[in-house]
């Protein structure tokens, strides 16, 4: 049993060095995108947060692709959820108001052909923008049902 959740955790570290060095965090499930889109517009909510928009962005790829000379499917389904803490995000930009580059903060959800569903937000710099990381990667988390 030990051996197994030693394992479990190499491997989730193992793929999260891989997706900060791409500026990038990620989790794959096994979950359906719906799934997955449904708990995290849930957990968005239960933080108290309100989601200022949706991107369709891999219904928005696909439709485009014949028109940029493509015939590349790269996402079975892709969304990006935008939103924002009025009071973590005045409380970053009270110590750097050029911290205003990073609002609203997004998480997307995406499912390569063949692929798992991943769940992800961008890294953010050193200082008082990881507690806005700190609240993604709960929120990510929470949507796909890890403690």
């Amino acid at each position: 049993m030990k051996s197994t959740i030693l394992a479990t955790g190499l491997a989730v570290c193992a793929s999260l060095a891989m997706a900060e060095e791409n500026g990038a965090v990620t989790y794959s499930t096994d979950q359906s995108f719906e799934d997955v889109t449904f708990g995290l517009e849930n957990a968005i909510m239960d933080e108290g947060l309100v989601i200022d928009g949706m991107s369709h962005t891999g219904e928005m790829l696909e439709r485009t692709k014949a028109d940029v000379g493509s015939d590349v499917t790269i996402f079975n389904a892709a969304d990006v959820y935008s939103f924002c803490s009025a009071a973590l995000s005045r409380k970053v930009m009270e110590i750097d108001p050029m911290n205003v580059r990073f609002c609203p903060y997004d998480i997307f959800v995406a499912q390569q052909p063949g692929q798992q569903v991943m769940i992800g937000y961008r890294t953010f710099p050193e200082g008082e923008m990881k507690e806005v990381q700190a609240l993604l990667d709960r929120i990510t988390k929470a949507a796909i049902g890890i403690e």
